[in-house]
């Protein structure tokens, strides 16, 4: 099956014989991987993308015909147009009709390259949305006490966007954690703990016995969420992780870090709105992103410190172990991000309002009195750091490495008007 689907409407006025060489003309010129469906639409809305090419005038009525079938399975209709045999005026006038009757629509029309590269966008949105319609997202424990302005409606979330948010027992983790394990995963702790053992812990007072300890305790943690996350089909999690350090004595830092970088979704402190958001840029971007918290901001000059000990391995060129920042037991993680362009993101637990900002990240800090991962981030636009100090969505945002605000901005405009 084709990932992009077209449909057509066509007036009977017109020479179907010149319509059909129209028709091939446009539709090559645009470079694109598609299936021609014709005027059947008893399958539109089974592909990634489906497009209608208003190929004629006149082609209104014939539209408003189909209208009960395409909104039965598209939320925002697309409307294909060449500019030739009036099928831009047809476009225009379905499109007012859409918006009066309180539908989404767009008409995407221009020079064939615009129109390629607008295609290709709307369809990386367009799975973006299905990806994130089949994801189930993991809140292991219930969110932190503090988080006192990151409550979600489970069921609005599910109906809005199709994604589903479960609840999980902290002792369903800790009875992976503290029991036996069996042999094969008696064999892959003992692998991961021999990879991290062999890294640079910076923690100086820690003898090596204390060192292995921590790490064998993080590992199980890790084994733990992963079984979890497979026995459930989740995208990924968010764990209620300060809970570990009485629990356990040790912290979810490495395993969550160690997560993101297996291409799994998992925040802390159960922060579900952080989670959602990591997800968002996983299911839209394929990326992997960095749970932080600012630390410091600077009016003046846009520059932002942010500090968090989850991030993924496969974000950073290089990663140090150190106990975790707060209780100075476990492990966190100290990892060093390549400067460059980043972005930065967040959205609302309704997912009604949203911030994204791109910045150049300057440096990674190492100070004793932060979580251990630091980025000094200078905003693109450096009026946007007033949103951390006068309207914040929160306190934990996303990091992700490059340039996507504009991507991010196209589809979470989507998210707020379905």
């Amino acid at each position: 099956m084709k990932s992009i689907n077209i449909y057509t409407l066509t007036s009977p006025l017109h020479d179907e014989t010149s319509i059909i060489a129209q028709t091939k003309e446009f539709l090559s010129s645009l470079n694109i991987d598609y299936q021609l469906k014709g005027e059947d639409f008893s399958d539109y809305g089974i592909s990634d993308l489906s497009l209608i090419y208003v190929r004629t005038g006149g082609t209104e009525e014939l539209f408003i015909e189909k209208l009960p079938q395409i909104t039965k399975v598209s939320k925002k209709i697309y409307l294909l147009t060449s500019g030739k045999s009036n099928s831009l005026a047809a476009s225009m006038e379905i499109l007012s009709c859409l918006k009066m009757k309180g539908l989404q629509g767009e008409i995407i029309h221009g020079e064939a390259k615009y129109i390629k590269e607008k295609i290709e966008k709307i369809l990386l949105i367009e799975r973006g949305k299905i990806n994130l319609s089949k994801s189930i997202l993991g809140v292991v424990g219930k969110p932190s006490n503090w988080l006192i302005s990151s409550g979600v409606n489970y069921s609005f979330i599910k109906e809005k966007v199709g994604l589903e948010i479960v609840d999980i027992q902290m002792q369903d983790l800790l009875q992976y954690v503290t029991n036996d394990l069996n042999l094969e995963d008696s064999k892959v702790l003992k692998s991961l703990v021999a990879e991290f053992y062999n890294k640079e812990f910076t923690k100086t007072c820690s003898t090596k016995d204390e060192v292995k300890s921590s790490i064998d305790g993080a590992m199980r943690i890790y084994l733990g969420l992963k079984r979890i996350i497979t026995e459930r089909n989740l995208s990924g999690l968010t764990i209620r992780c300060f809970d570990l350090l009485t629990s356990v004595k040790n912290t979810g830092c490495l395993a969550l870090a160690k997560l993101n970088s297996d291409g799994y979704i998992a925040g802390c402190e159960g922060d579900i709105p952080t989670a959602i958001s990591m997800l968002i840029v996983k299911k839209l971007l394929g990326h992997a992103s960095f749970q932080a918290n600012p630390a410091r901001v600077n009016i003046d000059n846009g520059e932002l410190l942010f500090a968090h000990c989850t991030v993924p391995f496969s974000i950073v060129d290089r990663y140090e172990l150190d106990s975790h920042f707060e209780s100075g037991i476990g492990v966190g993680v100290r990892g060093f991000i390549p400067k460059g362009k980043v972005t930065i993101f967040k959205t609302q637990g309704d997912l009604n309002r949203y911030f994204i900002e791109e910045g150049e990240l300057l440096e990674n800090g190492e100070q004793n009195d932060l979580c251990r991962t630091q980025q000094l981030i200078k905003l693109s636009n450096k009026d946007s750091a007033r949103y951390f100090l006068e309207n914040p969505i929160g306190n934990h945002h996303v990091i992700i490495r490059g340039s996507y605000k504009q991507i991010l901005e196209d589809f979470m405009s989507e998210l707020v008007a379905i």
